[in-house]
């Protein structure tokens, strides 16, 4: 079996809401409002799971996790991903590294990146080395720029596969 790679690509985005906390990348973050969604709407988590599952063809997290399944009501993203990874490893594939940016007017992200970073390369089996998460604005412009709420963008490297003669 010749071993092959395969890049992704993952978008998410949630509105704020007053009384849910927020949570990215599995990192509780200080602030007024949360992300308002089925499970903890973890955009950045839920970026990187989408950036995974199309790497290796297997749609996307809507597909796997549905909103309104009861199953999924509250969950951390983290145990959303820790599925994905291993759909992933049922198929040959490992995780080389992953790539982020989340985009929002605040709060200032800074300070967790690190934690981001470990907590994600914790849960996909790989060194936080291997994990990149940054932080921008969009300069105050947009629904992003209002306040309103927080997008992410990930992409994903995956190594190996079942030899399926592409």
């Amino acid at each position: 079996m010749k071993s092959k790679t395969r890049t992704g690509i993952g978008y998410d985005v949630h509105p704020l809401a007053p009384g849910r906390k927020l949570v990215l990348g599995g990192v509780p973050i200080p602030f007024d409002e949360g992300l308002d969604g089925w499970s903890d709407a973890d955009a950045l988590t839920h970026a990187v799971i989408d950036a995974l599952l199309g790497a290796a063809a297997l749609g996307d997290i809507g597909q796997h996790f549905p909103s309104g399944d009861p199953r999924y009501k509250d969950i951390s993203s983290l145990e959303l991903l820790a599925g994905v990874k291993k759909k992933l490893a049922a198929g040959g594939w490992r995780v080389v590294n992953i790539d982020a940016t989340v985009v929002a007017e605040k709060p200032r992200l800074r300070e967790h990146i690190d934690a981001m970073r470990a907590s994600l390369g914790r849960v996909l089996g790989i060194e936080a080395g291997r994990v990149s998460v940054k932080a921008s604005t969009s300069n105050g412009l947009g629904f992003i720029g209002r306040g309103e709420g927080i997008a992410a963008l990930a992409t994903a490297l995956l190594e190996g596969g079942q030899d399926e003669g592409i």
